[in-house]
């Protein structure tokens, strides 16, 4: 199984794209749409209008690479469309994404802050 690790940087496409693009497709929406350098050590993820297929592109040191992804029942659970081309995420949220996990309404406990043990 290949997922990426929980410390790259992930940006999202938060609209949907024709997944007919390949590499070069996508690296131009990538430096055109998402204002980002597709080279950078980041990685890429698009969906299509269906929610049905996914697309990650990133760049290997030598060469771009294309991970896709196509769910035979549901649909991924995409962000809502709201400011801007794109979101960021963190490699671990990209992963509930794949999982389809609704990443919009995880509500995690309530950051803690003491002074003392005691």
């Amino acid at each position: 199984m290949i997922r990426p690790g929980s410390d790259v940087a992930v940006y999202l496409c938060r609209e949907p794209v024709d997944m007919r693009k390949s590499m070069d497709g996508l690296s131009l929406l990538v430096q055109e749409v998402m204002e980002c350098d597709p080279f950078t050590a980041a990685v890429f993820v698009f969906c299509n209008r269906a929610r049905d297929k996914v697309k990650i592109l990133f760049w290997e040191r030598n060469g771009f690479v294309v991970w896709y992804k196509r769910l035979e029942q549901e649909r991924f659970k995409w962000p809502e469309c709201g400011e801007g081309d794109r979101l960021t995420l963190s490699g671990q949220e990209l992963n509930w994404l794949l999982d389809g996990i609704d990443i919009t309404r995880m509500q995690p406990h309530k950051a803690l802050h003491f002074q003392s043990v005691g």
